[in-house]
């Protein structure tokens, strides 16, 4: 039996795709539109508050396409918040002109392929704020969840230590070679979702998560053993922005 890898956990994570009843929503009068939407706006200054005393992140995004309308990313410190706060979205007006179209369930989480040797990770500051992060708020969003590959010779659990180290170095060279101009947040999955891990990416510039994606299709650890779900891509919503989306 191949050993396995030990990782470090932080926040649980939901992201939350919603796409909106535009009929039933411009069938309401605008003061039943202003009702929700100030439902709406109450609980995001709720989350923002929840962020700004560090226990926990929200990320509001609109989605491109038709497989979503919006997403919203929550971290929390456990899972029963995230299902609190899942629900107490549900009970609002708003909720109900939406139709849940793809959910994520996973947890923050970090190897320790690359971990130094003789040293305690959950004493280092950068590592818990990796593992405990505030959400950035970048202009541009991309999500999508992956497996790593199980068939005949490319069977990634039955690889040594040494040989999954070894990808992952290579691996990891890339993602560093795009630093400062995007921030990835990798979520495992593994017992909690469908797939194994979750990947979050922010960017200022969305040709960033092409650009960073397809050079990684060619490093082996994706080219070999990579699977790949659908991509989710879409535009920061700030409160000026939400307004003028739910305009009707």
């Amino acid at each position: 039996m191949s050993e396995a890898v030990q990782t470090l956990e932080g926040w649980y994570a939901l992201h939350d795709f919603r796409a909106i009843d535009w009929n039933a929503w411009k069938r309401l009068s605008p003061e039943e539109r202003a009702k929700a939407e100030d439902e709406l706006h109450t609980l995001l200054a709720q989350w923002n508050e929840v962020e700004q005393q560090k226990t926990g992140s929200t990320a509001f995004y609109t989605i491109v396409g038709q497989k979503a309308d919006i997403v919203f990313m929550h971290l929390r410190e456990t899972l029963d918040e995230l299902n609190e706060l899942e629900t107490a979205f549900n009970k609002t007006t708003f909720a109900q002109y939406t139709i849940p179209v793809y959910s994520y369930v996973s947890v923050v989480e970090l190897s320790s392929y690359m971990a130094k040797p003789g040293t305690d990770p959950m004493q280092d500051p950068e590592i818990m704020a990796r593992l405990k992060p505030i959400l950035p708020k970048a202009k541009h969003i991309c999500f999508y969840p992956m497996n790593k590959r199980r068939s005949g010779d490319d069977n990634w659990y039955m690889l040594s230590m040494e040989e999954r180290r070894g990808f992952m170095r290579s691996h990891g060279m890339i993602g560093r070679s795009y630093a400062g101009r995007v921030k990835q947040i990798i979520t495992g999955s593994v017992g909690l979702d469908d797939w194994e891990w979750g990947v979050t990416l922010f960017s200022d510039d969305p040709l960033t998560f092409k650009k960073l994606v397809y050079e990684m299709r060619f490093d082996e650890a994706s080219a070999r053993f990579g699977e790949f779900g659908a991509f989710y891509v879409g535009n920061l919503l700030d409160s000026d922005k939400c307004r003028s989306l739910l305009r009707v």
